[in-house]
């Protein structure tokens, strides 16, 4: 999993050549109870997913993963909630050109909770105004749960029938036609989202208001052996490029949509591998 979010760069390389040392993220706490909520997570999460991801769990399932990510904080899973005191109450929206590069400097932690041929279980530790790009998860449910601080979160739907047409200019590239699902800043206590493969705001991009962590709940997980590869995009306002043959888009709608183009790994995707250090799961 965290592969596919590692920057295309030397200093990426580095964090996953050091990922076996497990650099651990200093804001972890030590916790071994046995009869955890982390526990009961796994176990629920193994009745519930498949490696195939088929069929989609059923809404009571995923009404009884909801009910149990609702209850998990930061101290559930060995975090202490981070502070943005040098903020000084403003956010990411308040926060000075200057201190908004330097914080875009500053890597978002990857912690592996468990994985198997079902689904993941990861955390994402963000500092102010960082950001994962916008990118999908192909055939793929994901549960995802803000721990503290504020998450925006801007997510979309491919219209079906698929919409594709070529830009133009020397370098045309094709872009696809999608629908903007979710636009809106997560701030705790908030309830966990859920995306479906075809629902929800598949594709989305995540920006740290203030400090945040997100435990995910992917299955099943990326494996490009099973066409479930991660794709990154740039989204272009819906009028950037004039539909040949018309989208049938209402007018006065247009906001709500968008032409996506894939991209290759971000370069500023700045990531480091942390070391879980919440309570043991039991296999």
């Amino acid at each position: 999993m965290f592969s596919k979010f590692q920057k295309a760069s030397d200093k990426a390389r580095i964090f996953l050549q050091n990922k076996a040392s497990g650099a651990v993220f200093p804001r972890h706490l030590s916790m071994t109870n046995e009869s955890s909520k982390v526990q009961a997570l796994y176990d629920l999460c193994r009745k519930t997913f498949t490696p195939s991801g088929t069929p989609l769990p059923s809404s009571q399932a995923v009404q009884r993963l909801t009910s149990l990510l609702d209850t998990i904080g930061p101290a559930d899973v060995g975090l202490k909630e981070e502070q943005s005191d040098d903020d000084r109450g403003h956010g990411f929206f308040g926060l000075s050109r200057l201190n908004r590069v330097a914080r875009w400097a500053q890597p978002i932690t990857y912690l592996d909770v468990y994985e198997c041929d079902s689904f993941t279980m990861c955390i994402f530790c963000f500092p102010t105004s960082a950001v994962i790009p916008l990118h999908d998860h192909p055939g793929m449910t994901v549960f995802s749960k803000v721990l503290y601080g504020s998450l925006h979160v801007k997510a979309y739907d491919w219209v079906e029938p698929a919409q594709i047409q070529d830009s133009k200019g020397p370098s045309s590239f094709p872009v696809r036609l999608a629908k903007l699902a979710v636009d809106e800043v997560l701030t705790v206590p908030c309830e966990t989202s859920v995306i479906y493969p075809q629902s929800g705001g598949n594709l989305h991009c995540f920006t740290a208001v203030t400090p945040c962590a997100v435990l995910d709940i992917l299955s099943p997980p990326y494996r490009e052996a099973a066409g479930r590869k991660c794709t990154y995009y740039h989204d272009y306002p819906y009028l950037t490029f004039s539909a040949r043959n018309g989208t049938g888009i209402i007018k006065g709608e247009e906001d709500n949509y968008a032409w996506l183009a894939g991209i290759e790994t971000p370069d500023d995707l700045y990531m480091r591998q942390g070391k879980y250090a919440g309570p043991a799961i039991q296999v």
